[in-house]
């Protein structure tokens, strides 16, 4: 019969590459994790590894077991987790996803208060799953997705939390501060800066530049918000940003938003849940704190669609 015990070991023998260092992380002899794998190998009539050499190479069932491991094992923790919240009268965890660059110092302004109001939840920002953040919410890694771009799939709900506007930013003095609005031409002799993200999840490719045939004259790419509007502030650069975070900046840096397009770019922010969780008190109180705050960040800024 197959355990949780034997999930363990094949994810464990897969992050250590040896018997030996898994043994040790899972507090087993290596002779009773390599029994346990031989009786369940004997139980199924198929082969979990074979040796090649000094190594282990996992079989076509092995590579399928160590997938259901990946996925099942965090699921089974989580239920520990809630179940032992659940036992000593605690409220829970909230982990929450970012697969939106900019969203950072909003996030921010939405947790502190929310920590406030809620002292026996613990939250906990993963900034490792941008542009990756369904397959972490299918794998119960985390409990909340920040996106602009929701892709909609059976198990998961999106909630909207505010409206905001995706303009241009310049320096001050730059040729183009003044303008009503962008046109896609006007950004073929420009140096664009965007966050590390592949140019068809770049609202500024996809819906402004590409429908034109249009390419900025070089493109690069930076992490850090700061930097970004460090290289736009100093006309080494431009860079596509939300309106709200750019007129923050703009109170302490030299730097103007300008629209793109005469109707502007719209866009969203979601907060994504899977389904079956979406009923939980904390869970639904941070979304509302959410749409709250959100519709505090760029009123009056969307563009008229």
């Amino acid at each position: 019969m197959l355990e949780r015990a034997h999930l363990s070991i094949v994810q464990e023998v897969d992050k250590q590459g040896s018997l030996t260092a898994a043994a040790e992380v899972l507090h087993l002899t290596q002779s009773a994790l390599s029994h346990s794998i031989r009786k369940l190998e004997a139980q199924m009539g198929t082969e979990i590894w074979q040796r090649e050499g000094r190594s282990l190479r996992l079989t076509q069932a092995g590579q399928y077991l160590l997938a259901v491991a990946n996925r099942v094992l965090p699921q089974l923790d989580l239920a520990e987790e809630r179940l032992r919240q659940f036992a000593q009268g605690e409220r829970g965890s909230l982990r929450i996803g970012m697969e939106c660059h900019p969203c950072y110092q909003w996030l921010l302004k939405v947790v502190s208060p929310y920590l406030a109001s809620w002292p026996d939840v613990d939250v906990d920002v993963k900034q490792k799953f941008q542009f990756g953040g369904i397959g972490a919410l299918f794998g119960y890694e985390i409990d909340l997705l920040v996106t602009p771009d929701p892709l909609y799939k059976p198990g998961l709900r999106y909630e909207p939390v505010f409206d905001y506007e995706q303009v241009l930013v310049v320096p001050r003095g730059h040729r183009l501060a003044n303008v009503p609005y962008v046109k896609p031409a006007q950004l073929t002799q420009e140096v664009l800066v965007t966050y590390p993200v592949a140019t068809d999840r770049l609202d500024i490719y996809n819906m402004f530049l590409m429908p034109a045939g249009v390419t900025p004259r070089r493109h690069k790419s930076i992490e850090t918000t700061d930097i970004m509007l460090q290289m736009v502030a100093s006309d080494r650069a431009v860079a596509a940003l939300p309106r709200w975070l750019v007129e923050e900046y703009a109170q302490k840096m030299d730097i103007v938003p300008v629209r793109l397009g005469p109707r502007g770019i719209a866009k969203q922010i979601f907060l994504g849940a899977r389904e079956a969780d979406t009923d939980i008190d904390y869970l639904k109180s941070f979304v509302e704190l959410a749409r709250q705050s959100g519709g505090l960040v760029d009123k009056g800024q969307a563009p008229a669609l």
